[in-house]
């Protein structure tokens, strides 16, 4: 089965231990037959037979060695026990450490579109939930059903050297028993994935919640998002009885089949003892370990349980295991030896999103050194169009170019570390702001971070913080304002030193004057070359840029300068008379 073969690939490293642990499993459940042979031996000789008394004066060094052989025996198993399991538990951490790290770096390098498919509370429980499940199975369900199987077979040999005809009664059932596993088998499949699903479904609005609890409460929405948690935790509830129900339908067959195994040898051991076909110390031997082969038909219903949930855990791992990015580098694509110039060209690019289309043959060129504002209604394509450039997403046609070379033909790590992109929407770390600043490279200098934060002017509020530039901040920021957040969200961007500068409505939330001092540091502060592509609503924010490009619905509608623009009718001109108070006419 694939998901084998899929665990042994993941258990390098620790296979030689694991192949050892599996051994040790079947050596110590072979053991278990050595106390009643012993003992059948004891009371064979030296307690049911006539001249019991006489054989115990006689030989009491025969004796000895028989109790000696039990114990030592039972203490030599008890020492392989605990050997296969250290084997066990480090060979399962090992892989386990192996498939979370694979994971992990999997997530880290998919584009943007694999996380429009997955959500994050889905990605959450594949890290988590499905990876515990999976060993779980290796570490006990493997090493239960192995055992179950050696102990069993042991105990059967053995009981086929006592007597074969008490041996036969007893594997009677057997049949019976495997064919209600299959039954099982054949249900607990659909009905464990439905739980697997319904637990991505409750893990995810759990983080959506908390995550966004502040929406919630500003909206006062706390009572609807408990009864919609509600319902999703009852889906999971049922999901959960139901898949239970299935185990619970046939658990109790087995075990009354496997409880019947006392019984047939009570009636079968007991004719046979009659009869003389059997002795005391092998009926004593036969009864002392019936459970060891009852034991492993009660224990094939869990088996069968827990390996379909760790079927259903799988396959949700092994989806994001083998999942590959669209977006890769080419084999032919190239390493700059230094840092891009900046040079951007789009060319007739058209690009749309599962059928969508979202822009139609984008043309223009902007030229290292430019500043270029990107206006255009909501909708109108600007956060898709600048994600283009650093390749979040590729075009469907056409071309977009850096430094007179297609985006596809530049190595992914070299064009983005090139590329530094401040969104409105801040997520920052929880940790120091520091650290937050210098998230794009952690060997900046003290004096690098605090002169980037003088640029974004955020230098003077965070020097009023508690501990200043080591104050740690809360989970995405929380206890900054939305402007505060925008402006160490820019800091971060211009640590960098990209070649190109991107602000998707970076200040939006800061009020005029923190905007217009922004706009004068990075018009005249910044001590490196770039390349600035501003999307903004204010025109504050792009009267002063080398040209400006107006979208509408995904098409280049107008570009110009800020008195071009102003001068001819249309998107840019009205949003200067709404914003300036400007009705007269049009030219500053």
């Amino acid at each position: 089965m694939f998901q084998f073969k899929w665990l042994w690939a993941n258990m390098k490293g620790s296979r030689r231990g694991y192949i050892i642990a599996l051994c040790l499993s079947i050596l110590c459940n072979a053991l278990y037959v050595t106390a009643p042979y012993f003992q059948s031996k004891i009371i064979d000789r030296y307690i049911s037979n006539e001249n019991a008394l006489q054989n115990i004066k006689n030989d009491r060094r025969g004796l000895l060695l028989l109790i000696i052989a039990m114990v030592g025996f039972t203490f030599i198993r008890t020492v392989f026990q605990y050997a296969c399991n250290m084997y066990y538990e480090t060979a399962s951490q090992g892989m386990i450490y192996n498939i979370r790290t694979h994971l992990f770096r999997k997530i880290e390098n998919q584009d943007i579109a694999f996380y429009d498919r997955f959500r994050t509370g889905d990605l959450m429980t594949r890290l988590t939930g499905d990876l515990d499940m999976v060993r779980h199975m290796v570490s006990w369900v493997i090493k239960g059903a192995v055992e179950s199987v050696a102990l069993f077979t042991a105990s059967m040999v053995y009981f086929f050297t006592i007597d074969y005809a008490t041996a036969f009664c007893l594997l009677l059932l057997t049949p019976a028993i495997l064919v209600l596993r299959r039954k099982l088998s054949a249900h607990a499949g659909p009905a464990y994935r439905e739980v697997r699903e319904k637990s991505s479904a409750l893990n995810t609005a759990a983080q959506e919640n908390i995550s966004g609890n502040r929406v919630v409460k500003a909206f006062a929405r706390e009572e609807f998002e408990k009864e919609k948690f509600k319902r999703r935790d009852e889906e999971y509830r049922r999901s959960n009885i139901k898949a239970a129900y299935v185990w619970l339908k046939y658990q109790p067959f087995i075990d009354i089949l496997a409880g019947s195994l006392s019984v047939v040898l009570l009636l079968a051991g007991g004719f046979f003892m009659i009869r003389q076909h059997l002795t005391m110390g092998q009926y004593v031997a036969i009864s002392g370990l019936l459970w060891a082969v009852s034991n492993p038909l009660r224990s094939l219903g869990n088996y069968v349980n827990d390996f379909h949930r760790f079927v259903a855990s799988a396959g949700k791992i092994v989806e994001i295991y083998y999942f590959a990015p669209m977006i890769v580098d080419r084999e032919d694509a190239d390493t700059p030896a230094e840092r891009l110039n900046g040079d951007i060209e789009f060319k007739n690019a058209c690009f749309s999103i599962d059928g969508k289309e979202i822009l139609h043959d984008i043309s223009f060129k902007i030229n290292a050194g430019e500043t270029v504002a990107v206006m255009g209604a909501t909708g109108s394509g600007k956060t898709s169009l600048i994600n283009l450039i650093p390749r979040f997403y590729d075009v469907d046609s056409g071309e977009v170019l850096v430094d007179g070379k297609n985006v596809r033909l530049h190595r992914l790590h070299a064009l983005r570390k090139n590329i530094s992109i401040a969104t409105q929407d801040v997520l920052l770390y929880s940790d120091t702001i520091d650290s937050n600043i210098a998230f794009g490279n952690s060997s900046l200098s003290e004096e690098y971070v605090r002169k980037c934060a003088e640029l974004s002017s955020a230098h003077e509020f965070i020097e009023k913080l508690p501990d200043s530039y080591e104050t740690i901040v809360g989970e995405r920021g929380v206890g900054l304002s939305g402007g505060q957040k925008q402006r160490i969200s820019l800091a971060r961007a211009i640590a960098v030193r990209p070649s190109v500068l991107i602000l998707d409505d970076t200040t939006s939330a800061v009020d005029l004057e923190t905007e217009a001092a922004i706009q004068k540091a990075l018009t005249d502060g910044l001590d490196f070359e770039c390349t600035k592509i501003i999307i903004a609503q204010r025109i504050s924010s792009t009267k002063n840029a080398d040209k400006i490009i107006i979208l509408d619905n995904g098409r280049v509608a107008d570009i110009g300068t800020h008195e071009e623009l102003i001068s001819r009718e249309g998107y840019y001109k009205q949003i200067y008379e709404l914003q300036c108070g400007d009705t007269e006419g049009a030219v500053v």
